[in-house]
């Protein structure tokens, strides 16, 4: 905990040659061809924006779920093997856990990596769209299903860990899940939150130059309020599992720049695919949470977004979101 103090205190240092030629992206590819399973196809979707949505519990989320979304969350999910070097969780498993559950899963990539690296675990994925690809490892699963309805798993298909990452937005209540979470995953096993804060800060005045930026958050925190799924939740999820009875809680907080204007190599790294990352999210959460809930017009919502992006695109602007990673286990004596 101290270590992650000293985190926390650190300022990133800006790197004063600015340069952002010095890396090519990558490809991000989750995909695996074994064998298929897919138990429900629910595939009346929703359109407006020029953007592809759910229809499933219709309302229940207010992003996309089309092709260039999930080329988003891909992205998402190699900034988050950037942060852990490369691992998947940070749970300190001594042994593949038996059974494994992907809370929110979206495009499968997680829970298809985690099925690929742990072969004798069963990987079961769920979330509210059927986007999955067809072709997935032998001992991964996906199931259409909403993770703030009761969990109806029998007591003998209760999980070794449970991962529940970038759901900030999707959920109500967030006391409720990690008591479900606790309830469903056996003595002894392990549940984790991977959350990024949904807050652009810095450890300069910058943040102040980024008017747009600063509006834009605002108005989104606004609009999560209304819809009565906070984004800004991340830093209340240690307390909230200690709360419900874990223990051994760990928590990891780390500042993912926005840009590469870090002088320190991996941050900038990290920042550079954080950036496209940043900016292909602005306009599914403007129309999401400004248009849907506040009301703003789709022209509105596209002058904001080309202005937050602007902002987002400014290497003088040094900006970073905190991501947290917590971890905590089901005392082995519980009872339930």
């Amino acid at each position: 905990q101290a270590q992650d103090t000293a985190l926390l205190q650190q300022p990133l240092e800006p790197d004063s040659l600015n340069s952002d030629t010095d890396s090519a992206f990558g490809s991000f590819d989750g995909n695996s061809s074994a064998s298929t399973s897919l138990a429900s196809s629910i595939l009346n979707y929703e359109y407006s924006n020029g953007r592809r949505y759910h229809g499933y519990r219709s309302g229940a989320y207010v992003l996309p779920n089309d092709d260039e979304e999930q080329d988003r969350l891909d992205l998402l999910h190699h900034i988050f093997l950037l942060m852990l070097g490369g691992k998947l969780s940070d749970v300190p498993f001594t042994h593949p856990p038996r059974r494994v559950l992907d809370v929110g899963t979206g495009t499968g990539i997680w829970a298809i990596d985690y099925a690929d690296e742990n072969p004798d675990s069963e990987v079961l994925g769920t979330d509210l769209s059927p986007i999955q690809p067809t072709w997935v490892p032998p001992n991964a699963k996906f199931y259409i299903d909403d993770a703030e309805s009761d969990w109806v798993y029998a007591d003998d298909e209760r999980f070794d860990f449970i991962h529940v990452r970038g759901m900030s937005g999707s959920i109500n209540d967030w006391d409720r899940l990690c008591e479900q979470a606790y309830a469903h995953v056996v003595p002894g096993g392990w549940v984790e939150f991977q959350e990024p804060e949904a807050w652009v800060s810095s450890d300069d005045d910058t943040i102040n130059q980024a008017v747009n930026v600063c509006q834009w958050q605002l108005l989104c925190n606004e609009a999560a309020a209304v819809f009565k799924k906070e984004i800004r939740i991340a830093d209340s999820l240690k307390q909230r599992m200690l709360d419900k009875g874990f223990v051994d809680l760990q928590e990891r907080i780390v500042k993912v720049p926005i840009g590469p204007w870090p002088k320190d190599p991996k941050m900038k790294e990290i920042g550079r695919y954080q950036r496209e990352h940043m900016a292909m999210g602005i306009e599914p959460y403007t129309f999401g949470f400004i248009g849907k809930v506040l009301g703003w017009s789709e022209q509105e919502c596209k002058i904001l977004i080309a202005k937050v992006v602007n902002e987002v695109r400014d290497r003088n602007l040094h900006l970073y979101i905190r991501f947290f990673f917590i971890v905590g286990r089901k005392p082995e004596n519980a009872v339930h």
